[in-house]
């Protein structure tokens, strides 16, 4: 009889142990369905779908310091094509001036005012000159507030008889500023200049 109820209250354990076991392994289970599903919640909420030419294209959201030194690249490239993309048009050449200008401080301003003075825009026009810009490289310091950058590009003066071009270096710093539709990335260029602007020699 004493060895009846020693293997019921064995049995009792035994039962009692996996009970506990299978209990703890269930809430591991909840625990990480909770967790992934919370995971795929957050996923899925960062993704929109933009419509573009007929096809649904995914779109990811991000954190912007994930992804700052490539805004920051495109808005000094930006600048640069606004600043020194023209052509023998006064209306053009306002056009892409004052869209430069939303991008940068009052250095651009000033550069732009000498330009103004000195005559160039105005020997673009009556010499029938197109000027274009591709931005080589971008060189950034992201580990300093505001960032600075230095950015090398290639200048081309079209005209009617002939092709110039010129090695352009200029450098400045970004700091933020509030997004807008003038300014898309916020960012602002500060204290820029150009450091050099001197034609390509032909071997």
């Amino acid at each position: 009889m004493f060895t009846q109820f020693r293997n019921i209250d064995t049995a009792f354990k035994h039962v009692k142990r996996f009970t506990i076991l299978f209990i703890a392994f269930l809430v591991l289970v909840c625990g990480l369905v909770v967790w992934k599903c919370f995971a795929m919640v957050s996923a899925a909420n960062g993704k929109i779908y933009i419509l573009a030419n007929g096809k649904a294209l995914e779109a990811v959201a991000a954190e912007r310091k994930d992804n700052i030194g490539v805004e920051l690249r495109d808005h000094i490239k930006m600048f640069h094509h606004y600043f020194f993309t023209l052509d023998p048009d006064e209306k053009v050449i306002q056009r892409n001036v004052t869209s430069a200008l939303y991008l940068a401080d009052e250095s651009a301003k000033k550069a732009y005012d000498n330009l103004k003075e000195q005559g160039y825009y105005t020997n673009l026009i009556s010499a029938n000159i197109s000027q274009s810009i591709d931005v080589d490289s971008v060189v950034l310091d992201l580990d300093v507030y505001p960032y600075a950058f230095r950015c090398y590009a290639t200048q081309g003066l079209v005209r009617s008889t002939s092709t110039v071009s010129r090695k352009l270096v200029t450098e400045g710093f970004l700091r933020n500023v509030s997004r807008s539709d003038n300014n898309p990335h916020g960012f602002l260029i500060q204290r820029w200049e150009t450091v050099s602007n001197v034609d390509v020699v032909e071997p």
